[in-house]
């Protein structure tokens, strides 16, 4: 059978396409909303030579970044999204702020290098992990919830290393112990909500839209992105002989893992 649009065949039913396990327990207070929202794909700790996408709240906005340590850490635009460059080690603030002079902080740590030798070519070619096209789907899917009236999410580097683990397996459904074992062995000790989809065919640049469209059209998995009971994200994308392998998770902390 030709392989067309895996997508298509998820149905919003099909084992546990919005995946969220649940003994529901007492919901924390909310802290206070920052104006802008700044955090690193791999945390605030890096390496020298290492890159992180920088993720910056509310989306749909332009933003200035701006490091305090140049020499420590440096900020540039790849493919239009900010990426820190951890230069050498030390401490870096990172400061992004938009028009109406409101800004936001980071604080990243460089550390001793694993490889001094690594790349720091600004190229989209060979980033880590589809840096680029993750970041472009963890953006689709805020501007999807907050069109939905639910609160934009803050990225996870536990669901994000999670949610590419997955799709590295190159999954075509659901695995719900595979993928419960993974949120738990990168850090995220609660319950979450899971979404995948799979198809051929589409060239990089339109992989993140032609994901949150399969989305979109499934109930199942649109409720799964507009939860407004999740605390933060995460997002896999696996391109691999012409197939596309996208997971999102989404943390639900009233929740427990059955696997943790």
């Amino acid at each position: 059978m030709k392989m067309k649009d895996f997508a298509s065949r998820l149905t919003a039913g099909i084992a546990c396409a919005a995946l969220v396990f649940g003994l529901t327990l007492p919901a924390k207070a909310a802290a206070p909303a920052e104006t802008i929202r700044v955090g690193s794909y791999k945390g605030n700790s890096l390496d020298v030579g290492e890159r992180s996408g920088l993720i910056i709240g509310p989306s749909g906005t332009e933003y200035t970044v701006t490091s305090s340590a140049p020499d420590t850490v440096a900020v540039e635009q790849v493919a239009g999204f900010w990426v820190a460059v951890a230069k050498s080690e030390g401490t870096a603030e990172i400061t992004a702020a938009n028009r109406a002079g409101e800004s936001g902080t980071l604080t990243l740590t460089v550390g001793t290098a694993v490889d001094h030798a690594a790349p720091t070519s600004t190229d989209t070619e060979g980033q880590p992990e589809n840096l680029d096209v993750r970041q472009e789907l963890i953006q689709l899917i805020n501007q999807t919830r907050m069109a939905n009236g639910a609160a934009e999410l803050p990225v996870s580097e536990a669901l994000m290393t999670a949610a590419q683990a997955c799709s590295d397996q190159h999954y075509t459904y659901h695995h719900n112990q595979e993928e419960c074992e993974a949120v738990i062995a990168a850090g995220y000790s609660h319950g979450f909500g899971s979404n995948l989809t799979v198809f051929t065919g589409v060239a990089t640049a339109d992989t993140a839209q032609h994901a949150l469209d399969n989305w979109i059209k499934s109930l199942g998995h649109f409720q799964a992105m507009i939860d407004p009971k999740c605390d933060s994200i995460g997002v896999g994308v696996t391109e691999s002989g012409g197939v596309t392998y996208c997971y999102m998770f989404v943390g639900r902390p009233d929740t427990i893992n059955p696997y943790g």
